[in-house]
C-alpha cells in the first residue's frame, strides 16, 4: 500500500500545474464594458458603399453621353451598312435617309401623285423636330400660332365669335367679319352647343367673365400669348378669318402647308413662311432651334429635306 500512495502522491503536483497552465487567460469586466460601449459602424459602411454607387452611376451618364458618334470622317455611318447603296435594290433600314433640297422634294411628291393616281388636291404636310432647350435646364415651352400663309390653301373663311360688352365693338365686329358678337350672355349658349366657331377673340375686360368657359374651348379659349385677347377687334379678325394655326406637341410640329395642285413655287413660299415663323420663337444665341424637317403628301411617303436653306440668317450664323 506504501508504493501506490507514493506514486499518486507524485503524480498530483505534475496535474495541477497542467491544469493551472492550460487555463485560459482572465478578462477583465473593464475590458467587456469597454468593448459593448463601442459603436456599431455598420451604417457607415453603407453610406459609404451608396456613395460609391452614385459616383459610379455619374461616370456611367458621362460615358455615355460622351459616346456620341461624329460620322463626318468616318468611311460609313455608325451602325450601317456604308453612306449610299450601290444599285436600285437595298433593304432601307441599312443606309441613312437621303436628304433632298427643298425644292427638289416638292417635286418628287408631285411625281408620287402621278404615279400613284392619288387625288391631285391632297394636301401637303410639313414636320419639323425642335431643339427646345435653353441655359440652365430651361426650355421653350409649346406653343400655339396663327400667321398668313403667303398663298392659302383653304376655301372658306375661319368661323369667329367675339367676346365685347360695348355695342360699338360688336357692330364693327359683325361689319369685320365677325359670325358672332357679344357679352357674357353668350356663355350658356356656347355651353349648350348653341354656338361653335374655329376661334374665339375677346377683349381684356371681359376675359373673367368667360372663365366657365375654359374646360369646353381647351386650346381655343380666349389668350393674350396667342394674340385672341386684345382692344383692336379688326385687327385681329383680319388674322383669325383667313389665319393659318399651327401648334407643337411635345417637341414636333406637323401640320398642313398646301395642297399638292398647287404650283410648286407657291408650296414653296408657303414651307419657307412656316419654317420662319417656328423659327422666330427662340432667340438666336441659344443655337438653332429646327433640328430636322420632313415634307409628305397624304399618299406618300416622308421626305427628308435640307432645314437650313430655309431658316433665317440669323439662326444659321448661330
Amino acid at each position: 500500500m506504501a508504493a501506490p500512495s507514493r506514486s499518486v502522491l507524485r503524480v498530483l503536483p505534475r496535474c495541477q500545474s497542467l491544469l493551472f497552465t492550460c487555463r485560459a487567460p482572465s478578462v477583465s469586466c473593464s475590458s467587456l464594458t469597454a468593448h459593448r460601449q463601442q459603436p456599431a459602424r455598420s451604417y457607415a459602411a453603407a453610406a459609404a458603399k451608396q456613395k460609391e454607387k452614385k459616383d459610379e452611376t455619374v461616370q456611367e451618364k458621362a460615358v455615355k453621353e460622351k459616346k456620341k458618334v461624329d460620322d463626318k470622317n468616318r468611311h460609313k455611318p455608325y451602325g450601317l451598312t456604308a453612306w449610299a447603296p450601290v444599285d436600285d435594290v437595298y433593304m432601307v433600314r441599312h443606309y441613312p435617309k437621303p436628304v433632298y433640297e427643298t425644292s427638289v422634294a416638292v417635286e418628287m411628291l408631285k411625281n408620287f401623285q402621278k404615279l400613284d393616281f392619288s387625288p391631285e388636291n391632297q394636301p401637303v404636310y410639313i414636320n419639323l423636330r425642335l431643339d427646345m432647350k435653353l441655359e440652365k435646364k430651361k426650355k421653350v415651352d409649346p406653343f400655339v400660332s396663327t400667321m398668313h400663309l403667303p398663298h392659302s390653301f383653304k376655301s372658306d373663311i375661319n368661323k369667329i365669335v367675339v367676346f365685347t360688352e360695348n355695342p360699338d365693338q360688336a357692330r364693327i365686329a359683325m361689319e369685320n367679319g365677325a359670325a358672332v358678337a357679344g357679352g357674357a350672355e353668350l356663355v350658356e349658349k356656347i355651353l349648350a352647343d348653341e354656338i361653335t366657331a374655329d376661334f374665339y377673340l375677346a377683349e381684356p375686360d371681359i376675359v373673367q367673365k368667360l372663365l366657365p368657359l375654359k374646360n369646353k374651348l381647351r386650346k381655343k379659349f380666349p389668350k393674350s400669348k396667342r394674340g385672341s385677347v386684345g382692344m383692336n377687334i379688326p385687327k385681329m379678325l383680319a388674322l383669325f378669318k383667313s389665319g393659318h394655326e399651327y401648334m407643337v406637341e411635345d417637341i414636333y410640329v406637323n401640320t398642313q402647308v398646301a395642297t399638292l395642285d398647287m404650283p410648286k413655287e407657291h408650296i414653296l413660299e408657303n414651307i419657307h413662311a412656316i419654317v420662319k415663323d417656328v423659327a422666330s420663337h427662340k432667340p438666336a444665341e441659344f443655337g438653332p432651334f429646327i433640328e430636322r424637317g420632313i415634307v409628305c403628301s397624304r399618299s406618300s411617303e416622308g421626305l427628308h429635306i435640307t432645314i437650313e436653306e430655309l431658316l433665317p440668317q440669323e439662326e444659321k450664323k448661330a
